[in-house]
C-alpha cells in the first residue's frame, strides 16, 4: 500500500548533509568536537562494512584498505567456491576506499561524538570495482547521463516492528505498544496503531534529522506492527545513501525501545510481506522537464517504453529485487504484493503502478522490489530496466483496470530460477558486467545451499510421521 500525497513537480533534490571536500570535513569534524569516524562501505546485502577510526589517523594516514572479500560474502559469512565462471581472488588482495564527503553526516545513537562516511571502492591501479553496489548503480546511472537524461527517484521502505527474539527456532511476533498489548489485527493506515510506538517514532524522526535525512512520511501499514517510510524524491544515489542510512538508523531506534525492526520480505507467515517501492521519472538536463510528458501534458512514448522495459526485463533482475530465499515467500496470490509485471493507473493490484499526479510529476511504481534488497542495486536494476525498454523503443501490452492479484506472470518464484536467468541474459550481463553477475550468482547460490542445509518447522510438521 502506498500513501498518495500532492504531487509537486519533480525536480532533482541534492543530499542533504555532507560537506564538498577533505578540508571541509575537517573543518565540520572539529566543529562537532567529533574524535572518531565510521568509514564504511555498503556491501552485496547491503550491510554496513568498514572500519572505526580515529579523526586524526583518518587525515593523516594513508588511503583506507579492505580484503577484496567483503563483496564476495554471503549474509551468513562464507564465501561461493571458485568455478568456471566466478573466481575468487586467490590471495584475497586489498581494495581500495575513498570518501564521499557528500555523504558525511553524524552517527547520533553513539554516546561518544561520532560521524559516519560512506566509501567507493576501488583497484590499486584506480579503476572502480565492478562488484561495490554504489559502483553498480553509477554505472547505470552513467548510461543516462550519456543519453542527457536525469533519472529521479523515490523510495518507500516497509519494515516491522517485532518482540526481540534470539531464538530463531520461534516464530516471530510484534511487540507490546504503550497500552501493553499487541497487535493481533491488520491495522491499515491506524493513527491510533501507530501512536501506540510513539516514542519509538520520536526517537526516528530525531536521529534521522541530526543525519539530515529527511522523511516525507510515515504510516502504519497493513501488517500487525508493520510502518512505511517515504522519502522524498532526488537523485538515485543520494536516495540510494539514505535507505541504507535509514535501515541502521531505524534497527537502533528500536533497539533502543527494546524491540527489533526487521527488513525481511516475509518475517511472519501470517502476515503481509514488506516492500521498498521504487518511484522512478526521467528529466531532460537540459531542460529539467520530464521526458514523461509531451508538450501538450500527454504521456511520450519514452514513458510508455519505460513501462515496457520494466515488463520485459523484470523477470531477469528478480534476484536483486527478491535477493534472498525469504524473499519470495512475499510473493503470494491473493495478497498486496504484486505477483506480475502488469501495469494499470493508481492500481495496486499489478507490479507496475501509474498514479495520479500532474503531467510535470508523471512517473512509474515499482512495486516488486522487496524491502530486504540492496537500496543501490535495487535502483540500479530498476532503471535499467526502463533504459532498456526508452533504447529499445518497447511497446506495454494494455493497462490492466481489474483486481489482478491472483494474476501471476513472468516472474519467477524462486531464488535459483532468478538468478538462473539473470545470469542468462545477456542484456544484463551487458549492463551489470561479466565479474558482476558471476560473483552475484556465485554468492546467491551459496546462499541457497546454506538453506538447505536446515530443516523447517513444516519438514518436521508434516514428514515426520506421514511419510
Amino acid at each position: 500500500m502506498t500513501k498518495e500525497t500532492a504531487s509537486p513537480e519533480i525536480q532533482p533534490m541534492e543530499s542533504l548533509r555532507g560537506v564538498a571536500n577533505g578540508e571541509e570535513a575537517k573543518s565540520w569534524l572539529q566543529i562537532r568536537n567529533i574524535q572518531d569516524i565510521e568509514c564504511v562501505v555498503p556491501d552485496l546485502a547491503g550491510v554496513a562494512r568498514g572500519k572505526m577510526m580515529p579523526t586524526e589517523k583518518f587525515f593523516s594516514g594513508p588511503v583506507m584498505t579492505m580484503p577484496a572479500s567483503i563483496f564476495a560474502q554471503t549474509i551468513s559469512g562464507d564465501y561461493p567456491e571458485d568455478d568456471d565462471r566466478f573466481q575468487h581472488n586467490p590471495t584475497d588482495g586489498d581494495l581500495y576506499f575513498k570518501p564521499d564527503y557528500s555523504t558525511l553526516t553524524s552517527v547520533p545513537w553513539e554516546a561518544d561524538p561520532t560521524a559516519q562516511l560512506i566509501h567507493d571502492a576501488y583497484t590499486r591501479q584506480g579503476a572502480p570495482v565492478e562488484t561495490a553496489p554504489r559502483n553498480v548503480l553509477k554505472r547505470v546511472l552513467q548510461l543516462y547521463e550519456e543519453k542527457g537524461w536525469e533519472p529521479v527517484v523515490a523510495p518507500e521502505i516497509e519494515f516491522y516492528l517485532v518482540r526481540p527474539n534470539t531464538d530463531p527456532d520461534y516464530p516471530l511476533e510484534p511487540p507490546k505498544g504503550r497500552s501493553g498489548r499487541p497487535e493481533v489485527g491488520r491495522q491499515s493506515y491506524s493513527i491510533s496503531a501507530l501512536n501506540e510506538f510513539d516514542d519509538l517514532i520520536d526517537d526516528i524522526y530525531d536521529l534521522s534529522e541530526k543525519q539530515g535525512l529527511e522523511i516525507d512520511t510515515m504510516i502504519h501499514e497493513e501488517g500487525a506492527a508493520q510502518m512505511e517510510i517515504n522519502l522524498r524524491h532526488g537523485h538515485p544515489l543520494a536516495l540510494a545513501d539514505q535507505v541504507f542510512m535509514f535501515k541502521r538508523t531505524i534497527r537502533e531506534a528500536a533497539l533502543r525501545h527494546e524491540m527489533y525492526a526487521t527488513f525481511m520480505a516475509k518475517p511472519m507467515s501470517n502476515q503481509p510481506g514488506s516492500a521498498m517501492h521504487i518511484h522512478q521519472s526521467v528529466l531532460d538536463k537540459e531542460t529539467g522537464k520530464n521526458i514523461f510528458v509531451t508538450e501538450d501534458g500527454a504521456e511520450s512514448a519514452a514513458f510508455l517504453s519505460f513501462i515496457a522495459g520494466h515488463q520485459e526485463y523484470l523477470p531477469y533482475v528478480t534476484c536483486i529485487m527478491a535477493p534472498f530465499v525469504n524473499s519470495y515467500r512475499r510473493f503470494s496470490r491473493n495478497s498486496t504484493s504484486p505477483v506480475n509485471v502488469f501495469w494499470g493507473y493508481d492500481n495496486r493490484t499489478v507490479g507496475l503502478r501509474v498514479p495520479y499526479s500532474n503531467p510535470q510529476s508523471r512517473r512509474l511504481e515499482n512495486r516488486i522490489p522487496g524491502s530486504d534488497a540492496n537500496p543501490y542495486l535495487a535502483i540500479a536494476a530498476s532503471l535499467a530496466c526502463g533504459y532498456l525498454g526508452i533504447v529499445e523503443d518497447l511497446k506495454p501490452d494494455a493497462p490492466r483496470s481489474m483486481d489482478s492479484s491472483d494474476e501471476a506472470k513472468a516472474l519467477p518464484r524462486g531464488l535459483q530460477e532468478a538468478v538462473s536467468q539473470f545470469e542468462d541474459s545477456e542484456e544484463m550481463i551487458e549492463i551489470f558486467g561479466e565479474t558482476f553477475v558471476a560473483t552475484y550468482r556465485a554468492i546467491k547460490q551459496e546462499e541457497f545451499e546454506t538453506f538447505m542445509s536446515v530443516i523447517s518447522p513444516w519438514e518436521r510438521e508434516y514428514l515426520l510421521l506421514n511419510v
